[in-house]
């Protein structure tokens, strides 16, 4: 019975998802704004989910996401530059002859494969991203802790330095970044790859490889004595959250059509950090609904703060341009004084969980009242 009932709230849930995004595209030119900050949303709740992997349920502090999205981010823009457009990009040196002719031969296969082509360059940029992971997890996941932090931002921040020099003009375009790429076409092909790409890494963590990293993340000398290898489990978890984030990165391309490498600074991997923190370490619904509710918070709800405001003649001290961000700040300080652990902690959300929750709080209510 109880499995029924929470497969028809969900049904039921998905559906009115569903309503929504028909509505939202429906008026897109109307609710602008909003359209536009959900799929943003959308985005990093990808690239806050597989830093939860790494964080959350391994234990391994690794700031490198911003580093990973923009390997992930300008592949995928390689890709999805047209042809036609090549020589408005890259205006200065040109681009690199083996790239060009790989992008003709690729616009001129058959037309139904061009569908394709944008979700192939993101799995080809979370690749290529992972391939890095590879190379530097062996050395820098010998760090812990602090250590580990510093290791992988410093990674971030080199893999940024090497995308702007001008060794690689023809490659990434250097510090004048790219732009002309073709992006996603309607909010709901964002939140399909943002689907499919939570529902990949909560089947991981649900399998016995998921129970392994949690087991390394509780305590890493009982998970080596129960037989589990330290060094693969953490390889495979930093791997995994790499190409996610380099997903996410390469999903954020398309969403804003133009990149640089400034796009991808420290402040990106702080609020990723932050979303996670507020969410909660070790829970999957917390960064997803973190993701959503942080970023709508910030990019929309809270604007109305940044304008002046009057009460007939009398202006409201204090709202102008910029004070939206210390508002913002005051509801963080407060979330994390009430809710220490995150808005979940390490909890899912269930909807039997829920329906206690709503019991309980009319029991409360009618003991009042009695």
């Amino acid at each position: 019975m109880k499995k029924s009932k929470n497969l028809i709230y969900s049904a039921i849930l998905g559906l009115v998802i569903l309503v929504f995004l028909f509505f939202l595209e429906a008026n897109k030119f109307k609710f602008g704004m909003a359209y536009t900050v959900l799929q943003k949303g959308m985005i990093l709740v990808v690239v806050a989910v597989s830093m939860n992997l790494v964080t959350g349920f391994t234990g391994l502090f690794s700031l490198g996401q911003a580093g990973f999205m923009a390997i992930g981010a300008y592949v995928t823009a390689i890709f999805l530059i047209p042809v036609d457009s090549i020589n408005e990009v890259y205006y200065i040196s040109g681009i690199n002859p083996t790239i060009l002719n790989f992008k003709t031969w690729i616009e001129s296969g058959p037309a139904f494969t061009h569908v394709l082509i944008p979700y192939i360059a993101l799995i080809i940029g979370g690749l290529v991203a992972a391939a890095f992971a590879a190379i530097i997890g062996y050395p820098v996941l010998r760090l812990k802790s602090d250590y580990l932090a510093i290791a992988t931002l410093g990674f971030s921040e080199i893999v940024r330095a090497i995308i702007s020099s001008p060794q690689l003009d023809r490659v990434t375009n250097g510090s004048y970044g790219l732009k002309k790429i073709e992006g996603f076409t309607s909010i709901f092909e964002i939140f399909g790859v943002m689907v499919v790409c939570v529902l990949l890494m909560v089947l991981l963590l649900r399998s016995t490889y998921g129970r392994a990293f949690r087991a390394i993340r509780e305590d890493e000398i009982a998970a080596e004595a129960m037989g589990i290898n330290l060094s693969k489990h953490k390889q495979m978890s930093f791997i995994i959250g790499s190409f996610f984030s380099a997903v996410s990165g390469g999903m954020l391309a398309m969403f804003m059509r133009s990149i640089d490498s400034k796009t991808f600074s420290v402040a990106l991997t702080y609020d990723i950090l932050l979303i996670v923190v507020i969410g909660g370490i070790g829970s999957v619904t917390g960064s997803v609904i973190a993701a959503l509710v942080v970023t709508l918070s910030k990019e929309w709800w809270l604007r109305f703060f940044d304008n002046p405001l009057f009460i007939g003649d009398f202006q409201v001290p204090l709202f102008r341009t910029g004070f939206r961000m210390v508002v913002f700040s005051v509801i963080l300080v407060l979330v994390v004084l009430f809710y220490q652990r995150g808005i979940m902690g390490k909890n899912e959300f269930s909807w039997t969980g829920l329906e206690k929750r709503i019991r309980n709080l009319f029991r409360k209510r009618g003991a009042k009242n009695a």
